[in-house]
């Protein structure tokens, strides 16, 4: 498995002919003889170099309007003979059937044609399948063949012509099927998706060519890779990379700041909100997002929604903070923001993104829809004596697209659109009442005339009883106890109001 190859006949035929040229003059002047079709034969002749039509190979002619022009054992043979199998070689020899040593082919672009919006029939004429027959033929066979399937290794393959005088070594070529396969199996699933839209088959599919090797993963000594395109998504302006744990509370930063539409900035530490407002002016709404829990802030996320100013950054760079997302920056905000090299900034494009989420668990992988369902005031039903008013509505509305991304068990207080405080990812809800508490009073909020919402029904009245002892005056929740009834009741006793939504917000 260690000979070297000599390729003397090449045959080549690509939709992208970009920097297709260096590799033909090359192949030429070792006198590789070339065989092609379509346009590629066309570009070939137009550059004075001689091909010879598949066409002229075959004796038969390219039909049913391109759609079958490879795909004869004058092609195929001459690709998946084994060199060492003397039955093959002679063959060869028999049907006339020339050695095919290289093979450069890439496919028709159906992925790019789906998100095109093009028609179905545009699609599926994009759907190729001589191409992806002729890889994996000269993938296999990659003991005697090279192939190059991808407009990316051009540039490989010139330097390897040019050093190796048209020689490649199998580890070469074992590289170059690697590659072929990857691109080959990502097409497929891609193809697989398109088809798997109306009635979903039970199956798990996902192919992202693009990927980021991180500095590490959660820990130092665990390996990191994101995969998908981040520049698509942030145009990073200033800071180091993101790390594993950067990218986590990124994904839960805009997952969050999403549910907003005034101006509302958001402050994360371990995916979960430690301070958020919402106000007139993104200035007011940073000051009071960091009011919430200045202390938890420090090495934070910070996402807006809405531009940074010169006076919101020289606010924002009085702390030190991981990450600063928003979808714009004032000239002066970045000369602000930028004279510290380590804090990342980044500006926030709309792209779209993924309507599932998976991760892998156990020896398999788990799938979801994403959450994407917030109730507003139409959806609260009220189940006590009092009627919540429509600032306890309001706001109620924002504790419940809080609630709804931050850690079970949780409980959240919020007044005026303001986070007060948060009991988050504790074992009983109970604790997580009894955390926001604590919190809030330790910042010095007071807490009569806040609202409460919780991600989940209360086992038990206890938590009303506390909630309200504390001044809670409203509570949110989405109901389904079998005990629903003795909440209401204390909520009844204590004289505050209650709705519930019908929608759990469990977030593990």
């Amino acid at each position: 498995m260690s000979h070297s190859v000599q390729i003397k006949n090449a045959l080549i035929s690509v939709y992208y002919k970009d920097n297709l040229e260096p590799i033909i003059h090359e192949l030429n002047r070792l006198g590789v003889k070339i065989y092609s079709t379509g346009g590629t034969e066309t570009f070939i002749r137009d550059l004075g170099v001689d091909v010879i039509a598949v066409e002229d190979l075959t004796s038969y002619p390219s039909i049913l309007g391109g759609r079958v022009k490879t795909l004869h054992p004058k092609v195929f043979g001459g690709i998946l003979a084994r060199r060492s199998f003397d039955s093959d070689e002679q063959q060869l020899i028999e049907y006339q059937i020339p050695e095919i040593d290289l093979v450069i082919v890439d496919l028709y672009p159906f992925e790019e044609t789906v998100n095109s919006g093009a028609g179905q029939e545009d699609i599926i004429e994009k759907i190729d399948f001589g191409g992806i027959s002729l890889i994996r033929a000269a993938a296999k066979n990659f003991k005697d063949v090279v192939i190059v399937a991808s407009k990316n290794d051009y540039s490989e393959l010139e330097e390897i012509l040019k050093l190796q005088g048209g020689s490649t070594t199998i580890d070469q070529r074992r590289k170059f099927a690697q590659k072929a396969f990857n691109i080959s199996s990502n097409y497929d699933t891609h193809i697989f998706q398109y088809f798997d839209q109306a009635e979903p088959m039970p199956v798990f599919k996902q192919s992202i060519q693009t990927s980021q090797v991180l500095r590490y993963g959660e820990n130092p000594h665990q390996k990191g890779t994101f995969y998908g395109n981040l520049d698509a998504m942030f145009t990073k302006l200033n800071g180091k990379e993101l790390s594993y744990n950067n990218l986590v509370d990124v994904d839960a930063a805009v997952a969050l700041i999403d549910e907003f539409t005034e101006p509302t900035v958001a402050i994360l530490k371990h995916t979960n909100a430690c301070g958020i407002a919402s106000r007139s002016f993104i200035k007011e709404a940073w000051i009071d997002a960091l009011s919430c829990d200045p202390v938890s802030a420090f090495g934070g996320v910070i996402i807006a929604n809405d531009e940074i100013n010169a006076e919101t950054a020289a606010e924002i760079d009085k702390i030190f903070y991981e990450v600063l997302i928003a979808p714009a920056y004032t000239d002066e905000a970045l000369q602000i923001l930028q004279a510290k090299k380590n804090r990342i900034v980044l500006i926030r494009q709309r792209v779209e993104l993924p309507l599932k989420q998976f991760k892998t668990l156990l020896n398999g992988v788990i799938e979801q829809d994403k959450d994407l369902v917030v109730e507003g005031p139409a959806q609260m039903n009220t189940v006590t004596n009092k009627q919540p008013t429509t600032l306890e509505l309001r706001d109620l509305f924002f504790a419940n697209k809080v609630v709804k991304h931050t850690k079970s068990n949780t409980i959240v207080f919020a007044k005026n659109n303001q986070l007060m405080a948060s009991g988050v990812g504790q074992t009983s809800r109970v604790d997580s009442l009894k955390q926001a508490i604590i919190k809030a009073h330790s910042f010095g909020f007071d807490l009569n005339g806040a609202v409460m919402a919780s991600d989940a029904f209360f086992p038990f009245p206890d938590c009303v009883e506390i909630a309200a002892d504390a001044g809670i005056t409203a509570v949110l929740q989405p109901g389904g106890s079998i005990k629903d009834q003795d909440s209401i009741n204390m909520c009844n006793q204590k004289g505050i109001a209650m709705v519930t939504t019908g929608v759990r917000h469990f977030k593990h």
